[in-house]
């Protein structure tokens, strides 16, 4: 009969983790002003790690023979973690953000902890799916710049075949890395038609070479070549016989050069004479998925927030004190303009936006997780009027993207809750005077560091949600009409 004390065993192995006697290793993490040192036993990193194992194996010892291992990529926060991790085998999730479990999951497949970094893999699509579909494009781009976590990538792959807009309509498509582009292009159940891929892959082509001539007709033989180079693996993965003869004509034969002699011949032959066998590969058609009934939640309604967030916002819109469930929202949120479907110009907003009443804003942040945004229960219009009084408006963030985070901010000063700009060109949503806009000088909000939350001298909102920076641009921004649902 064998006894186990496991539970025992694990208790006592975690205490290593606060005596420092016998301590060899020091691990330095963070950058500048956060940065920390941490101790450790170079037996237990070796014993449970195969990557510290290489490192202290290449590391050579200190006067104090110690070893010092230095990664400033790791953040203090989420080595803290891992380090009660590798001496207890323990990793606490129940109050832990998403974006640093998932940083975490990145973190842990870095350092070799495969199992670590798997099960967080799988907790996160399980348990944590709506934020992964908030932060949609994040999520997509890094799982395939890892080039580790399959399980997302299959995740993302399977939400675009069904909503390809996600991506390809996104303001980011053509900095999609070449493997994530060739891991949809594989899937036959991607529901596009075969013409519209293509010319999403011409534009993915010639995003990557901005040296290139706008005008086709200027090309030279070394450009086509140069665009042949750059789509080798995407070539193969178009189901050209699949597309009607017209497009063939006005849309691959412009680009005819690009393909091997052969396929080429073979397409203009089955223009002529479909039923004539030809030499080339001919890949079968997309599947047509078959149309589901709408989920009563759409969780893909925005690229922005997500059910969670939108609910929360409708409580606010009702001066409810708990958040709704997503069950009870009284509100449907319909869109009215996405800036990466629609433009990112501020004459854009004003254009479609005009006599729409009872609006919610919203704005991803560049470079952070934030979202800020704001209520108007007045109509938006582009006449030349300015400061417009309301005393329902609101202004709100939501700091990491979470509901934990959020910040609600009501308007104060009646009479200048909104600032209807005579500057259509360069000013779009305004929220008091410096309390939430969007602007742009180069008349595309993505573009430069106009847009503004920030702490205003003239306080018109509560409270103030400024942003990290208080100038800001955004990735992506929309306007979703508030309507009553229908019992």
């Amino acid at each position: 009969m064998t006894f186990e004390f496991l539970d025992k065993l694990s208790q006592d192995f975690s205490e290593l983790l606060n005596n420092k006697e016998e301590c060899n290793v020091i691990i330095e993490v963070g950058q500048e002003q956060n940065k920390k040192s941490f101790t450790a036993h170079s037996a237990v990193l070796r014993c449970r790690s195969s990557y510290f194992n290489k490192e202290l194996t290449n590391t050579v010892p200190s006067y104090e023979n110690n070893k010092i291992i230095i990664k400033p990529f790791i953040s203090v926060q989420i080595f803290e973690i891992l380090l009660i991790y590798i001496y207890s085998g323990i990793i606490e999730t129940e109050n832990m953000d998403t974006r640093t479990m998932y940083d975490l999951m990145v973190f842990a497949n870095e350092l070799e902890f495969e199992d670590l970094s798997e099960k967080l893999e799988n907790h996160l699509i399980e348990s944590k799916a709506s934020w992964l579909k908030t932060h949609f494009t994040f999520v997509y781009h890094s799982s395939f710049k890892y080039n580790k976590f399959q399980n997302l990538e299959k995740f993302c792959n399977d939400i675009i075949v069904k909503h390809p807009s996600i991506i390809f309509e996104s303001a980011e498509f053509t900095s999609l890395h070449e493997s994530a582009l060739t891991s949809i292009l594989k899937r036959d159940d991607l529901q596009m038609k075969e013409s519209e891929i293509w010319d999403y892959l011409i534009k993915w082509g010639t995003a990557q070479n901005p040296t290139l001539p706008k005008k086709l007709e200027e090309w030279s033989d070394e450009n086509i070549m140069t665009l042949k180079t750059t789509l080798r693996q995407c070539l193969p993965l178009i189901r050209y016989f699949h597309i009607s003869n017209l497009e063939v004509m006005d849309k691959i034969k412009p680009y005819k050069k690009i393909f091997d002699k052969q396929l080429w011949n073979d397409l203009k032959q089955h223009l002529i004479l479909p039923d004539r066998p030809i030499k080339s590969i001919i890949l079968p058609p997309r599947l047509v998925l078959k149309q589901e009934l709408p989920e009563r939640v759409n969780v893909l309604f925005s690229i922005v927030i997500n059910d969670e967030q939108a609910a929360m916002i409708s409580s606010w819109i009702n001066y409810q004190q708990t958040s709704y469930s997503l069950t009870n929202n009284p509100y449907e949120f319909q869109l009215i303009l996405r800036g990466s479907k629609d433009g990112f110009a501020p004459r854009t907003f004003w254009d479609i936006c005009n006599g729409h009443a009872n609006t919610i804003v919203v704005a991803k942040v560049k470079g952070t997780d934030e979202i800020v945004g704001g209520f108007n229960p007045l109509a938006w219009s582009k006449k030349g009027v300015n400061f417009m009084k309301t005393n329902r408006s609101f202004i709100f963030s939501f700091k990491d993207g979470t509901i934990q985070n959020s910040i609600l901010s009501r308007v104060k000063i009646e009479n200048e809750a909104l600032w209807y700009s005579n500057f259509k060109d360069k000013n779009g949503p305004r929220f008091g005077r410096d309390e939430f806009m969007m602007r742009t000088t180069v008349s595309d909000f993505t573009q430069d560091k106009k847009n503004q939350c920030s702490w205003p001298i003239k306080k018109i909102y509560e409270n103030s949600i400024r942003t990290t920076d208080g100038l800001f641009s955004i990735i992506d921004y929309e306007v979703f009409k508030v309507v009553q649902k229908s019992i």
